[in-house]
């Protein structure tokens, strides 16, 4: 019992580390709010934003606050991931396996900076179908739950390829069978972006389900360099 007590109190510390970095990302967040909102309403152009009820104006400062507080504590919380798992592992598996630290923050900034380059065509599309008597009234904090999921899904999407190289660590899979699942792989990376899209437009799907399968060849090469 006394190594699982210890292990215990190891992942609640590293928790408490990962809690304390988000929360300082958000306070930052929150003392920027006005530039963020600033930036992320770019695709909107002149549109307005409106809000309804009384604190829905510090709501939306809120919730950009959480949003932007787990996306710049993401480098902590990854370290602090590898800090927990890394007593565990043999010296060789800790050297081959530090480099996928860096790697992993990369892939979730690649994942933002898609979601960032697909927003204004997602909200192009959705606000084409607006008419004379279609007129929008584009709701705060609609809109922005809308660009942060959208960013956050694609951010922790490009993710999958570091769990597809661990499982090949592990042996349970290898570049032979991915290869191998490539249709499977289409079909569910499709029916994933269906689903993990926040909004009802074509666009954000459609890249992310491209993003997917991109990462998924990338996976394939990154396990067979991995000699597996």
């Amino acid at each position: 019992m006394a190594p699982l007590a210890e292990h215990l109190r190891e992942l609640r510390r590293r928790v408490a580390f990962g809690a304390a970095a988000i929360l300082i990302g958000a306070i930052v967040s929150f003392a920027n709010a006005d530039a963020l909102i600033a930036l992320l309403r770019l695709p909107l152009g002149d549109a307005k934003l409106y809000f309804i009820g009384v604190g829905d104006a510090f709501g939306v400062r809120m919730q950009l606050s959480l949003i932007g507080g787990l996306a710049l504590s993401m480098p902590v919380l990854l370290w602090q991931g590898w800090a927990f798992v890394s007593p565990g592992l043999t010296a060789g598996e800790r050297r081959s396996a530090r480099p996928w630290i860096p790697l992993a923050l990369l892939l979730f900034v690649i994942g933002i900076s898609v979601a960032w380059v697909v927003l204004p065509f997602a909200v192009g599309f959705l606000l084409s179908f607006q008419s004379d008597d279609l007129v929008p009234l584009i709701a705060a904090d609609r809109y922005f739950a809308f660009v942060g999921s959208l960013m956050l899904v694609f951010g922790l999407a490009a993710e999958y390829p570091i769990l597809l190289v661990f499982l090949s660590r592990v042996g349970v899979v290898t570049s032979a069978k991915l290869r191998a699942w490539r249709k499977g792989a289409i079909v569910g990376a499709v029916i994933i972006s269906a689903i993990a899209t926040p909004g009802t437009d074509l666009v954000s799907p459609l890249v992310l389900a491209i993003t997917l399968l991109l990462l998924y060849e990338l996976s394939i090469l990154l396990v067979r360099a991995g000699g597996r």
